[in-house]
């Protein structure tokens, strides 16, 4: 299956890189297609002709955010021993904003940005935090965790939360204590 990096002319990965940097870096509602155009080297045509329209350009950076999350979290899990996965998915978490996050979860700031829940990017967001629900089950199912949906809905909580709180800088070390928080919940599932 091509990634939709493969996909991409040129030209339309140029935009798509510049659209990435500027949404997650400024905002979303902040970039005009103007920028995004100047930033690619290419004129507002060829921005319409690759991608259709703002919203559809957002939808693309954020399919190919989820995309590098996806293949970061499970290549990074995968390293760990099948028992210790779910507490790996904290620190895939916390290399990942290091690394990728500064501001925080780029699906939660897009989120906050776009309040119709018919933007094609909402679709996206929606379709990633279901994903990692179903990740985060799958890896439960996997320890041998009793309930593995209650287990996975806490994790997901612990994984958004603290993707909010260090975008905010709100709490010092917030993957830390999700973490922990975790692992208190996976002895008392029995699974640790």
């Amino acid at each position: 299956m091509r990634t939709q990096r493969e996909a991409l002319t040129p030209a339309a990965r140029r935009v798509l890189d510049a659209a990435a940097e500027l949404f997650y870096g400024q905002g979303i509602n902040a970039v005009g297609v103007d920028l995004i155009a100047k930033r690619a080297g290419v004129t507002k045509k060829t921005l319409y002709e690759r991608f259709g329209s703002k919203e559809a350009l957002v939808a693309a950076y954020l399919r190919e955010r989820d995309e590098r999350w996806r293949a970061w979290l499970t290549a990074e899990v995968e390293k760990s021993p099948p028992a210790e996965r779910v507490l790996a998915t904290f620190d895939a978490l916390a290399a990942w904003m290091r690394r990728e996050n500064p501001r925080g979860c780029g699906f939660v700031n897009a989120a906050a940005e776009l309040p119709d829940a018919d933007h094609p990017a909402r679709q996206v967001v929606a379709g990633q935090k279901r994903w990692l629900r179903t990740y985060l089950w799958q890896l439960c199912e996997e320890a041998g965790v009793a309930a593995p949906d209650e287990l996975a809905d806490e994790l997901l909580l612990l994984h958004e939360g603290a993707t909010v709180l260090y975008g905010l800088s709100a709490v010092a070390d917030p993957v830390g204590i999700s973490r922990r928080m975790a692992l208190r919940a996976l002895e008392r599932a029995g699974a640790v």
